[in-house]
């Protein structure tokens, strides 16, 4: 038996090795074919669909897609362009990276706070330059919603600036401080974190709550000589609750932006409009037609001889303050000439608080603990054919804190106009 030569055993190993592959082509194509009809049965979606019992639904192509057909008239070498996302125009940005705002971080040893600080605690500057601080997310958010003019504002998280709204940020000046850094400067027991530098707002630009405008009532409270802040500040948020229609403040009084008076008022300032600083003369420009001026002075001048006696008894006047303006009819008497009048002397009737004195719009002053009313409120509510009301006191209690007083005779006032308006309604339903 001959022996193969090397040709023939290379042959005969090339012939085992393609019948050996030959099995393993039909299974690799076999896999690849059922992958990709797979994957394009994937993606497919159907164009109907056959229930069992023969009902045929029809499916519409979904946003942004478009029938096969409309797809292969476009061209093969066209690119297919992607449906484009519009905005209308009038949408505004609502988040704070949208509206594109930045803060400036305050470095160690920058002394913006503590300078602007020291400038804007003082009256005098806040007169000069008619700049006011707001303290606290609630008080700076009534303000931005009654139409006060942000500056700048100090905060040390920016959550807190992010309660606030966005379109009233715009054009201020955002520093981010430490925390401590307020609390050294800040009037609060609880600092809340954020301080606001504002353009001092002027009550005809100030655009106050409908709610309060739908209750105004034709009450107005003058402030007269009150020198404590917290007596301020409660008083204007009395004016507020009651619906007072005007807030007037004498020369004389503290600041009504002081930040005592602003901490007190619980954002009665963005309620009510106050006008600041007048004068006696010019006072009465500000007063409506026809309205009648009524003097809170429990020790008025001749309160003892327009009171009865049964008055007298039950301790409605003040003996202390009482002796207090005679003392001025017997300096007035010492000055005048023999046969000289006191005509000067305002002359005006004295009535309890709970009688009737609403028929006309009304004005009430009220006076500081320490000074009490003026002559000049006195003058005012004569010319006005106003009044001076009387609260009753037990015998041997000094006169009521003026806070006190200022809100049970404004309230007072309500409920008189409120029965009036019922009685009004009343007699046309008759008719």
């Amino acid at each position: 038996m001959t022996q193969p030569t090397g040709r023939g055993k290379m042959a005969a190993r090339l012939r085992g090795l393609v019948w050996a592959s030959r099995p393993l082509l039909p299974v690799v194509q076999t896999w690849d074919l059922h992958a990709r009809r797979w994957v394009r049965a994937l993606r497919r979606s159907p164009v109907r669909v056959v229930s069992p019992s023969g009902q045929v639904v029809e499916r519409k192509p979904g946003p942004g897609k478009q029938p096969r057909r409309a797809a292969a008239e476009t061209g093969p070498h066209e690119p297919r362009r992607k449906p484009s996302l519009q905005v209308p125009p009038s949408q505004k940005p609502c988040t704070w990276e949208d509206s594109g705002l930045r803060y400036d971080k305050a470095l160690p040893g920058d002394r913006r706070l503590s300078s602007v600080m020291t400038i804007v605690k003082s009256r005098p500057f806040r007169e000069k330059h008619g700049k006011i601080l707001l303290e606290g997310r609630r008080l700076i958010a009534d303000a931005l919603k009654a139409g006060a003019v942000p500056k700048i504002f100090f905060f040390s998280r920016l959550e807190y600036l992010k309660e606030l709204p966005i379109d009233k940020l715009k054009g201020v000046s955002l520093i981010k401080v430490k925390f401590e850094d307020i609390k050294d400067w800040s009037d609060l027991v609880t600092p809340q974190g954020i301080m606001g530098i504002f353009a001092k707002p002027d009550h005809v630009q100030m655009t106050y709550p409908e709610t309060q405008l739908r209750h105004l009532l034709p009450l107005l409270l003058i402030c007269d000589n009150l020198r404590d802040p917290g007596n301020l500040g409660t008083i204007l948020r009395s004016a507020a609750g009651a619906g007072c229609s005007k807030v007037l403040l004498t020369k004389g009084c503290v600041d009504a932006w002081e930040p005592k008076v602003l901490r007190a008022a619980m954002g009665a300032h963005f309620q009510v409009p106050i006008i600041n600083n007048l004068d006696w003369e010019t006072l009465p420009n500000y007063l409506p037609t026809d309205t009648r001026v009524y003097v809170a002075d429990n020790c008025g001048l001749y309160a003892q001889a327009h009171m009865s006696n049964k008055a007298s008894d039950y301790g409605w006047v003040c003996d202390q303050q009482l002796s207090k303006l005679h003392k001025y009819e017997e300096e007035e008497e010492e000055d005048l000439e023999p046969g000289a009048s006191k005509a000067w002397l305002p002359e005006v009737e004295v009535q309890s608080y709970d009688l009737d004195w609403t028929e006309a719009p009304a004005a009430v002053v009220i006076g500081g603990e320490t000074h009490g009313v003026s002559l000049e409120s006195l003058q005012l509510a004569e010319s006005t054919g106003g009044k001076r009301l009387l609260i009753p006191v037990v015998p041997g209690v000094d006169s009521l804190n003026s806070a006190m007083a200022a809100s049970i005779l404004l309230f007072e006032g309500k409920r008189q106009l409120r029965v009036r308006a019922e009685h009004v309604s009343r007699d046309r339903s008759y008719h």
